[in-house]
């Protein structure tokens, strides 16, 4: 007669701890956010979201759970360690601060929320190259739901690069319809939609171009992702220079709710806003031309190095 011993799944305590802190940090903030909204320092947040802390608090804890695992030669070099950090640093800071607040109430200062959540930070995080350490870091469950073939499909239905493209700079116009950007701006839900919508399409088109690989494993090849760079950079300098160059208030939410800087018109604000759409992502546009070019200089470098004959010792 064979005994079959069933293993009992091994729990982490500290782990659990972690992420009963980071639980328990949440309902402070969530608490003090609706009881204290006037007393908190600049920091805080304005309106607090359990979906935009715990995206953040998490990611973090495993990112760090993802480098205390790693063995000696699969660490990230610090310079990628601090570009993961500083991209979900400045999501944060733009949706869970008060900077929040401010960005309610002038619409360049909604720009720069969007223009960071959308390019600057998800570059960052996809410049930092950390998808290996996040899931080395994630507890069994969350990496088997990355994992399953349902969400791999979707990650690649939505890194097809003429959709990406799309979704990359129709998302942008799509909230900036003057009809949709006031019911998103007065309706809290359409309002965390709109915000989560942003930063997670621009996570998804930055880590499809910034990939440092060669193609396979890649999705697609260097040239395609210096192409996709450079493409969607057109639609948004129109978009900057039809608010910059307009002459009338195109966005009647600002003056609704009062602006925070009563001295700047409408119209001022609104031509501000409208070069902070156009500049920057066409910055960030052309340095993720030049990222990927240099990816493809490395990639060939290495293959030259590992195809490159070993001189065989002389015998005297």
């Amino acid at each position: 007669m064979i005994t079959v011993i069933m293993e009992k799944p091994t729990v982490n305590a500290p782990h659990m701890l972690q992420s009963a802190a980071l639980l328990a940090g949440g309902a402070v903030l969530c608490w003090v956010s609706a009881v204290h909204p006037a007393f908190q320092p600049v920091w805080m947040p304005w309106d607090f979201s359990w979906g935009e802390y715990l995206a953040t608090a998490f990611a973090t804890l495993w990112f760090f759970r993802g480098l205390a695992a790693a063995a000696p030669q699969e660490r990230l070099p610090r310079w990628r360690v601090i570009s993961f950090l500083l991209g979900l640093a400045l999501i944060y800071i733009v949706l869970q601060t008060h900077f929040d607040f401010m960005a309610q109430h002038m619409f360049f200062l909604d720009r720069i929320q969007h223009v960071i959540m959308h390019h600057e930070g998800p570059f960052l995080i996809a410049l930092s190259g950390a998808g290996e350490t996040l899931r080395r870091g994630m507890p069994r469950w969350v990496r088997r739901i990355a994992d399953h073939r349902f969400s791999a499909a979707a990650v690649r239905l939505l890194q097809q690069p003429v959709l990406a493209a799309f979704l990359f700079s129709g998302l942008f116009y799509f909230w900036l319809i003057p009809a949709v950007n006031f019911r998103a701006m007065t309706d809290p839900l359409l309002y965390f939609l709109m915000n989560a919508s942003m930063t997670i399409d621009g996570l998804l088109f930055w880590t499809l171009v910034l990939d440092r690989r060669p193609s396979p494993p890649a999705r697609v090849s260097f040239a395609v992702r210096a192409v996709l760079s450079i493409v969607v950079m057109f639609p948004q300098i129109i978009l900057g220079a039809l608010m910059a160059f307009s002459d009338r208030d195109i966005y009647p939410y600002y003056n609704l709710c009062g602006r925070l800087y009563p001295a700047i018109s409408a119209v001022t604000d609104q031509h501000i806003g409208g070069i902070i759409s156009w500049d920057p992502p066409s910055m960030m546009s052309i340095i993720g031309f030049i990222t990927v070019l240099n990816f493809y200089r490395l990639s060939e470098e290495k293959k030259e190095n590992k195809t490159a004959p070993t001189s065989s010792p002389q015998v005297a």
